[in-house]
């Protein structure tokens, strides 16, 4: 099957050429299901804590993206209360075969860097990103604790 040699062979350049702050695994040596575990980038409120990413990849694999949500809570306009987020590149219209995981990964630790708050799952987060940063700043923070394993 296509799918699985380009996904066995993203996961094993990965494994081989880690991308920094990302670790990736296989679940119970299911290919299509990955946990991501992504460190909070020093430059943001999320300094400090370990997200867990789970990304399933679809058997059509690379002509459909996987679907990728937090499995550690996070305080982010861009991430709802599931888990699910909003990046771009990974929106059916916008999505491209040659796209690899590990561009979807860096893309998610470039959102924790830099919020997009008008792309917002939570118009509410965004809200108080755009009006109040140091209490965003502060409350990310405090999920960060309080969730993100470290």
């Amino acid at each position: 099957m296509a799918s699985k040699k380009r996904i066995t062979k993203e996961l094993t350049e990965l494994s081989n050429e880690p991308v920094p702050g990302i670790t990736i695994e296989a679940k119970e040596d299911n290919i299509y299901k990955w946990t991501a575990k992504l460190e909070g980038p020093a430059s943001s409120p999320y300094a400090g804590g370990t997200f867990l990413v789970d990304v399933d990849f679809p058997i059509e694999y690379p002509f459909k993206g996987p679907k990728v949500r937090f499995a550690t809570r996070i305080y982010h306009p861009n991430v709802d209360e599931g888990g699910n987020l909003c990046v771009g590149i990974l929106k059916s219209e916008a999505w491209k075969p040659s796209t690899k995981a590990s561009t979807i990964l860096l893309s998610i630790l470039q959102l924790l860097e830099e919020p997009n708050p008008d792309d917002a799952l939570v118009a509410s987060i965004a809200e108080v990103y755009n009006n109040d940063r140091a209490k965003f700043n502060k409350t990310a923070q405090e999920h960060t604790k309080k969730y993100a394993t470290a």
